[in-house]
């Protein structure tokens, strides 16, 4: 589903996580980070002919930064926070700990 995302022309990054869902048990949500213009319905529709509309997104967040370890490596547990409405968990490892504070002040906004 990731790179289903990041080969649609406005998709520079993208992160999938797994949330409880109270219809399918466990749906898809899709946090990304655009270079451009696009509507979250482009980007489903975009996943469903890339792969197949099973594989939809539930929800697509558009972020402006995803949260990275100082490795470099996304912390999609501290995603799956966000998308399951949780207390964010430990930020300790994050490269910058404020992107959690982004993260949460671009949903707000939305």
């Amino acid at each position: 589903v990731e790179s289903a995302l990041v080969s649609h022309p406005t998709v520079a990054e993208a992160a999938v996580v797994g949330a409880t869902d109270p219809t399918t048990g466990q749906g898809i949500v899709a946090f990304v980070i655009l270079r451009g213009e696009a509507a979250v319905q482009e980007l489903r529709d975009h996943v469903a002919k890339e792969i197949g509309p099973i594989a939809k997104p539930r929800q697509i967040m558009v972020v402006p930064e995803l949260p990275k370890t100082r490795s470099g490596k996304i912390m999609r547990r501290l995603l799956r926070d966000v998308a399951e409405n949780r207390q964010i968990g430990d930020v300790t490892t994050l490269a910058d700990s404020s992107v959690m504070d982004l993260i949460s002040a671009k949903l707000a906004e939305a």
